[in-house]
């Protein structure tokens, strides 16, 4: 297969696991258990919001058409509670942040533009809807307020509860075996001799897999013996998704290629334009996708982040894969 550019890459991404994949399985979770899940649904507003017409300032209700001066102050409203009388011409009614706008009023002054004599005040001449925030400003019953395909965060988990909803129909998260390869490599734990080195490749992927939304599997490390890695990499095409880490280069020993052409597997790419990372890997084997990335961490990091990230993320419901590019001349 040719080099492919980053651009074409990703878009064979996009294109192979959107065409795949389908609608990805459902669950419900509770609200403290939805962050960072993919919403399912979508969610409405199950009223007008704000429902009343709602002040934005402590200060004073006033008709913005009436007098400024010599205005009688004829009661109070604060935020959880209505003022059950209306403000005529010449009258106003010192009202809180968050409180419904009482019957005859259309402006709030701010109480730190009035002068108070008692129950009297004097404020420079408001325009209508001054400090007001009308009903229906933010969403009218039944507006989508969270659509569904999107990554719930701290903002869409606060809309939720706005609009009544302790739990939410979410994607079940994919499961993502990682499996990194070498005869140098051992365990976190483990002590390495001169020659060999620890498994950082598949503690970054699980952490790079759990921030993308997926549910990382940690295989053990495959061997550069073809009966080993065969092995391991049939029990990683169980899952929905499969990194491998290393072995995709040219040398003598990587032979995760061969075991996966070996396996059936349909290959899109296996080289791309980009450094770090130019051995990268994208196919499909026994209906479950891969990538074999390159064994560098920061190659391995990378990659993932530029075009594996996107499948997780295509498999666990998102609609749009985030991808953040800035582009600047050299």
């Amino acid at each position: 297969m040719s080099t492919v550019t980053f651009t074409d890459a990703r878009a064979c991404v996009l294109r192979e696991v959107r065409a795949a994949s389908g609608e990805p399985p459902t669950e419900i979770a509770a609200l403290a258990d939805a962050a960072d899940r993919v919403l399912a649904e979508d969610v409405a507003a199950d009223r007008d919001y704000p429902p009343l017409d709602r002040s934005m300032r402590d200060g004073f209700a006033v008709a913005s058409a009436g007098p400024v001066t010599g205005v009688r102050v004829i009661g109070e409203v604060r935020a959880g509670t209505i003022f059950e009388g209306a403000v005529g011409p010449g009258e106003a009614v010192e009202i809180m942040t968050g409180a419904p706008a009482p019957a005859g009023a259309d402006a709030v002054v701010m109480v730190e533009h009035v002068q108070r004599d008692g129950d009297r005040i004097a404020f420079p001449a408001p325009s209508a809807g001054q400090n007001i925030s009308p009903r229906a400003a933010e969403a009218r019953r039944g507006d989508v307020v969270v659509p569904r395909g999107r990554r719930l965060d701290y903002a869409s988990i606060a809309m939720a509860a706005t609009v009544g909803r302790a739990d939410l129909r979410v994607y079940r998260r994919p499961s993502v075996a990682i499996l990194a390869t070498g005869d140098e490599i051992v365990e976190a734990g483990q002590q390495p001799r001169d020659f060999e080195i620890r498994n950082s490749n598949a503690w970054s992927l699980a952490a790079q897999v759990t921030r993308a939304g997926g549910r990382p599997h940690l295989l053990p490390v495959a061997r550069d013996r073809y009966d080993h890695t065969r092995e391991l990499i049939e029990r990683g095409l169980a899952a929905d998704l499969l990194l491998l880490s290393g072995g995709v280069s040219a040398g003598k020993y990587d032979i995760v290629e061969t075991v996966l052409a070996d396996l059936g597997a349909e290959f899109h790419f296996d080289r791309v334009r980009i450094q770090p990372g130019q051995p990268l890997v994208f196919g499909r084997a026994r209906g479950t996708f891969f990538f074999g990335l390159p064994g560098n961490p920061t190659s391995t990091m990378v990659t993932f982040e530029v075009l594996a990230r996107a499948a997780v993320e295509l498999l666990a419901g998102m609609t749009e894969p985030t991808l953040a590019i800035a582009r600047a001349r050299l």
